[in-house]
């Protein structure tokens, strides 16, 4: 199976019509046609249902789609870390991020990087830590930024100098506004909204054998997103402070979680995968910063 053939699936697949992926790729429609029955042979799995003026993919070719878009985003990595494995000047980073507030460390760490590196070039994923770590144990990432402890069995980790801190958002005119802070008990009968996640992890050791008098009204990924629901009325949100807008002017205000909730934030990469010299460089920096 070769990666000139993959792309070529990937864009058919895409494109969901076999003239335009063939003008897209400069190549004829015949050559792109032969390529794909090919693979199919080679596979032993249809992979196309062809119809009269258009091409859609069958479950075994949602398979290798998914499969192939991971196989051809980790080529362009390993060629990318190649071509920049003696460029002293540059390099490629590639990070997979959980939503937090103090992200802002690595944000900074990377600028300080890039002053001294020009021609670093970052890419950045988000998603929960089931998501990142799928990424970091494929190789398609150098670094996570993990929302809950890594397992040191397989990942190495930097704590954050500081850790997020839990709260409840709701409306500014909600009775549970005017409290200072928001206790398990304000919390039973009420529809919540909170990463799916958290609500396995986090919110149980804050409140304990009150957890079973919560009411799980959705789950979320983003907390943006949530919010949304919040501002109509839909709910309440458990979430990290500084994530969503809560201004005088946005109508939504954020109380702590009482008693204090936090979560710690980590900076992990794959202890059995070598790390480009970038990405070695840009680790001892952290490493030298976050000790300071």
């Amino acid at each position: 199976m070769e990666l000139r053939t993959i792309k070529y699936f990937l864009a058919v697949a895409r494109e969901e019509n076999m003239t335009r992926a063939a003008d897209l790729l400069h190549v004829t429609q015949p050559t792109l046609s032969k390529a794909l029955k090919a693979l199919e042979d080679e596979l032993g799995k249809k992979l196309f249902e062809r119809h009269s003026f258009s091409i859609s993919l069958t479950d075994e070719g949602v398979l290798l789609r998914n499969r192939a878009e991971d196989l051809i985003t980790l080529a362009d990595k390993i060629e990318k870390e190649f071509l920049t494995l003696d460029d002293v000047t540059g390099g490629e980073l590639y990070f997979g991020m959980g939503e937090s507030y103090h992200i802002r460390y690595v944000a900074r760490e990377i600028k300080k990087l890039k002053e001294k590196c020009p021609d670093l070039h970052y890419h950045i994923t988000s998603g929960d830590t089931e998501q990142v770590t799928e990424k970091l144990d494929k190789g398609l990432i150098d670094f996570a930024v993990l929302c809950e402890t890594p397992n040191g069995k397989k990942y190495d980790s930097i704590t954050f100098p500081e850790a997020d801190v839990w709260g409840l958002v709701m409306k500014k005119d909600d009775p549970l506004a005017r409290k200072k802070a928001v206790r398990a008990d304000d919390l039973i009968g009420l529809p919540l909204f909170c990463s799916e996640q958290s609500w396995k992890n986090d919110i149980p050791r804050w409140c304990g054998d009150k957890m079973d008098k919560l009411s799980l009204e959705g789950s979320y990924r983003l907390a943006y997103n949530a919010s949304m629901f919040v501002h109509e009325g839909l709910g309440y949100l458990l979430t990290f402070d500084h994530l969503v807008d809560t201004s005088p002017e946005s109508g939504l205000v954020f109380r702590p979680l009482s008693p204090k909730l936090e979560t710690k934030l980590y900076l992990s990469w794959n202890r059995f995968q070598p790390l480009t010299p970038i990405a070695e460089r840009f680790l001892k920096q952290v490493r030298d910063s976050f000790a300071g």
